[in-house]
């Protein structure tokens, strides 16, 4: 299990980031078309707009560890609670694409992974977003194939893949691998395991040609492997207090924030909303969910893949905090970021606002948020 250590390892003075951080950019997971633009949106007849605005633009991955915007999307709740200021939806393959549109003003907010939010807070000095709520938990798992390894033990000397050098679950993987007291060279991959940095959406090929033994990887992608006949070794969640960790966030710029909070507050209450009605009727949610990403993606997830992806992620409006915080320690023990200054990152105002007005309990920012 990860050592959460002191807060204050990570918010006293920031030094600059690595040349490898942009590497930390890419999210969970990579389904769902490159920017694509959904201005279907319904609104309702008699409904005033917020804030003066035509629209508010949302972005989001194609995956179901992006479920509050994939069924929010899906079943209107953005929408509703916009009124006459039109949702406007684009899905993105990668962070770095989605933290670019949401620095150039073409999304306001945008559903996102924990390292291209951190990415894109430091690369800007703490000046282009803020993480002002939390989606999901969970859904990361190591899957193998059984022939070659049985036990965690049997890792060592195999060729296991992430998504992507210096991302979310590469870091996992790396500190994991730290943790048994092997050694990876974290930018070559090489060493007591081979590290395969590997796109998402061909890991389940390289698995079948035999060209990798294993995979780090995020849902669907862990469970589209076993479909392949690979082994859950290791769920990331064990590694974790109370087995939660945070995998996606919610993000503004700052500049929206400021300008729009009624718009923000507005995106915010509808997401409270669809999680809770995702966590009332899950069965429901999945199939909104899948519905949405045939929608974006032009295919929709089969029944054995869609199932136990689905049971293996958490959906809280909680950003876990503290857990961002320990992956940004990860990756600083990887070498692949210098200890950065995240006092800043969140700012739950607006969120917890929300909370309270419909009974729920707030949510906590581990001392990083606005001062």
């Amino acid at each position: 299990m990860p050592a959460i250590r002191s807060r204050s390892t990570l918010v006293r003075r920031g030094i600059a980031v690595v040349t490898a951080l942009p590497l930390l950019a890419l999210a969970a997971c990579s389904y769902g078309s490159d920017a694509k633009d959904d201005t279907k949106a319904k609104v309702a007849a008699g409904s005033k707009k917020i804030d003066g605005l035509d629209s508010v633009k949302i972005g989001y991955f194609g995956n179901l560890t992006h479920a509050t915007a994939l069924v929010g999307n899906q079943k209107g709740f953005f929408q509703k609670e916009l009124g006459a200021t039109e949702a406007k939806y684009q899905t993105f393959n990668a962070g770095p694409s989605e933290i670019e549109a949401l620095n150039s003003g073409s999304i306001d907010i945008g559903w996102i992974g924990p390292s291209p939010a951190i990415n894109g807070f430091t690369k800007s000095d703490g000046k282009n977003l803020r993480i002002i709520g939390g989606s999901a938990s969970g859904g990361v798992k190591l899957v193998v194939n059984p022939k070659k390894i049985k036990s965690l033990k049997d890792v060592k000397g195999k060729k296991i893949a992430t998504p992507q050098l210096g991302n979310t679950q590469d870091v996992a993987f790396l500190n994991w691998i730290a943790d048994q007291g092997w050694k990876v060279d974290a930018q070559s991959g090489k060493g007591d395991v081979s590290v395969v940095r590997t796109d998402n959406k061909i890991t389940p090929d390289a698995y079948k040609s035999g060209s990798i033994d294993g995979a780090w990887v995020p849902e669907p992608t862990a469970s589209k492997l076993v479909a392949e006949g690979g082994k859950v070794l290791l769920d990331e969640s064990t590694l974790w207090p109370d087995k939660k960790f945070v995998i996606t966030n919610i993000i503004v710029s700052q500049k929206f924030l400021k300008e729009h909070p009624k718009a923000v507050e507005a995106v915010l209450k509808a997401s409270v909303d669809t999680n809770k009605w995702i966590n009332a009727n899950p069965d429901d949610a999945k199939a909104a969910a899948n519905k949405q990403l045939e929608a974006d993606s032009g295919k929709a997830l089969p029944a054995d893949v869609l199932d136990p992806a689905w049971k293996s992620i958490q959906i809280t409006n909680d950003p876990l905090a503290s857990t961002l915080n320990t992956e940004a320690e990860h990756a600083v023990k990887a070498g692949l970021l210098e200890k950065p200054n995240l006092t800043g990152i969140y700012d739950l105002t607006l969120l917890n606002k929300v909370l309270k007005a419909a009974g729920e309990s707030t949510v906590d920012d581990a001392g990083l948020g606005v001062k």
